[in-house]
């Protein structure tokens, strides 16, 4: 039981270190939009048919790793029905990731973050301009390039503390009058967010 248990150890620990020892994808060289080595199998088995097409063909080159860093970030705020930053370029951006609040600035090792309800803060200069953001994803590449995936981003300055304080009122009552687990998780969700909105009012 003892020699498997160890066993077992090693296997982890060698499992963690190939892990370590893993490149980052933004790390690798930029590719090429075709992708070179199916094309040359492909052409070996079949001589005569032109080989089908990969999704590789259809995204454009990785964008190559800077030799220096630069000195702004390039920020993407994304929702499903709109583009709220598209390429712009500033100092810093502070995201409400679900591990805490992290910031990014230009150099930023490749990461992606999960996002909780919480407030964007974009930095340029001696300006900050903050939004509220319901869930999402933040995807800082090494190429000082932060893509913020979100489902809904409203500016802080046009939150409405009234409607704020009624939507938490109104989720609690509900939370304690819900009977099943679906109604439960419902009501605890919606008190998330509206005890986030109230803290971005506030804080």
């Amino acid at each position: 039981m003892l020699r498997h248990g160890s066993r077992s150890l090693f296997n982890r620990a060698s499992a963690t270190s190939m892990r370590w020892r893993r490149q980052f994808s933004t790390d690798l060289p930029a590719e090429t939009a075709e992708d070179t080595k199916f094309v040359e199998s492909w052409k070996k088995m079949n001589p005569n048919m032109d080989p089908p097409k990969t999704p590789s063909a259809y995204m454009k080159p990785r964008p190559p790793t800077p030799a220096n860093i630069p000195s702004k970030l390039t920020v993407n705020l994304v929702l499903p029905y709109d583009s709220v930053l598209s390429s712009k370029e500033v100092d810093m951006v502070i995201v409400p990731a679900t591990t805490g609040q992290m910031g990014v600035l230009p150099g930023h090792v490749a990461t992606i973050a999960e996002l909780k309800p919480g407030i964007l803060s974009v930095h340029e200069g001696n300006d900050v301009t903050k939004y509220f953001l319901s869930s999402g994803f933040a995807f800082v590449h090494a190429n000082s390039v932060a893509d913020i995936i979100a489902i809904e981003a409203t500016p802080v300055d046009r939150l409405d503390p009234n409607l704020v304080q009624k939507g938490l009122a109104d989720f609690q009552q509900k939370l304690n009058t819900a009977s099943t687990d679906v109604e439960k998780a419902e009501a605890q969700i919606g008190i998330d967010v509206h005890s986030a909105l109230n803290a971005a009012l506030t804080g």
